[in-house]
């Protein structure tokens, strides 16, 4: 009897062990599952924290996804180009880039390839117009817009102001994801701050820093300055994109860089959008930008102008030369004069008399307060039309000057 139970047993035992080999020659995963549940039964080796099982559809606390998802689908990248031949490889002076390359200034098909440009843009509107900078698009005779959503199309250029380094480009599509406009006069510095564009060609990115100081100027990138300066990384292909703030509105359009390089360096320059908004109102409106002019070549008032003029005050715009029969000149101011306030505000330096004037509409009349060899003097002066600028031949940026990006 026992013998035969042993035997039982045994055929038993040998049964399961070749079933459990089937199993996992077959269906090793069975097993893994089951040493899952198992362990699932069991106490930790340690004590851990673990995030419960779940799925969230929130951000982090500290994240801006919502921001750069809100301004993302307005922010487009440029394409430009023009015929005509490529400027010269700066590389082909060097002796040794020669000798393995060859004298690539003399090679006809590179001469004829078409000289092309790339930086970003902003939808203002549902109309189709968009923001970039005036050097993106600078005398190309083809521009192509592609969309965040893959859609691409031709842009045609409504007007343009070197002054300020602005754009406007509409397309005829439908449909279009459109920006909000911030308040700069919001802006403080410290505020959190995402830079939106195409750097280098690699697509759309986000950056992000922090406003570094509001109303730089003095820098000699554009006639008319009032730079949001910021630490976001901005690089060539960021030209024409979006600065925004941490709710995903418009606070200035990206248009230089402070480098030795050509990279970023952590000062980056924006255009702020009150600027932008007024430019696009006016190219929109008439076709061009229409700032008012007196006809005076103005220096700022240094410690020892004022000291030589007896100054108190320190401050000021000394006229160095009128144009003849302009509206300085017709209104009686000279060389010497001392601009002290135009309409009530207090003239600074340069560039606070030429942004006061360039407000003022031409055809009305200003007050202008002035220091005529120790008098105090009031004039009435008729505000004249600003004149365009001259065409500037391309130059190169070296050393540590503000580099325009390069788009």
């Amino acid at each position: 009897m026992l013998r035969r139970f042993w035997l039982l047993f045994a055929q038993a035992v040998t049964v399961l062990l070749a079933l459990m080999f089937i199993i996992a020659t077959l269906k090793p995963q069975w097993l893994q599952r089951q040493g899952q549940f198992g362990r699932q039964l069991a106490e930790p080796i340690v004590a851990l924290r673990e995030v419960a099982p779940g799925i969230s559809n929130g951000h982090a606390e500290a994240s801006y996804a919502d921001a750069a998802q809100k301004a993302m689908p307005a922010v487009v990248n440029v394409f430009s180009s023009k015929d005509g031949s490529l400027p010269p490889d700066p590389r082909a002076k060097d002796p040794l880039f020669r000798y393995f390359f060859g004298d690539r200034n003399n090679n006809r098909k590179q001469q004829e390839q078409p000289a092309s440009n790339l930086g970003s843009g902003v939808i203002v509107s549902s109309e189709g117009y968009i923001l970039t900078n005036q050097h993106v698009v600078d005398g190309a005779d083809q521009i192509e817009v592609a969309l965040a959503d893959g859609r691409t199309t031709s842009a045609k250029v409504i007007g343009i102001d070197p002054e300020t380094d602005l754009a406007v480009l509409k397309v005829n599509l439908t449909h279009l994801p459109t920006i909000t406009l911030g308040r700069v006069e919001q802006a403080h510095v410290g505020d959190v701050v995402l830079a939106i564009g195409n750097p280098f060609g690699v697509g759309q990115t986000v950056t992000m820093g922090i406003v570094s100081a509001l109303g730089r100027n003095h820098l000699g990138i554009n006639t008319f300055e009032n730079f949001i300066q910021t630490d976001a990384a901005i690089n060539p292909g960021n030209s024409g994109g979006a600065l925004v703030d941490v709710n995903g509105n418009l606070l200035g359009i990206n248009t230089a860089i402070y480098s030795r390089s050509g990279g970023s360096l952590g000062i980056g320059f924006a255009i702020p959008v009150s600027t932008a908004r007024s430019v696009l109102e006016s190219i929109i409106t008439t076709g061009s930008v229409t700032r008012g002019w007196i006809g005076v070549e103005p220096q700022d008032v240094t410690p020892e102008i004022a000291e030589s003029f007896g100054l108190e005050q320190k401050s000021g715009a000394i006229v160095a030369g009128v144009l003849k029969s302009g509206p300085a000149d017709r209104a009686g101011i000279k060389p010497g004069d001392i601009l002290m306030s135009v309409n009530g505000q207090d003239i600074t330096d340069t560039t606070r008399l030429l942004n006061v004037i360039a407000q003022i509409k031409p055809g009305t009349a200003a007050k202008v307060h002035l220091v005529r060899k120790g008098r105090q003097i009031d004039l009435d002066v008729t505000i004249g039309k600003r004149p365009p600028p001259p065409k500037q031949a391309e130059d190169d940026n070296g050393g540590d000057q503000p580099d325009d990006e390069g788009g």
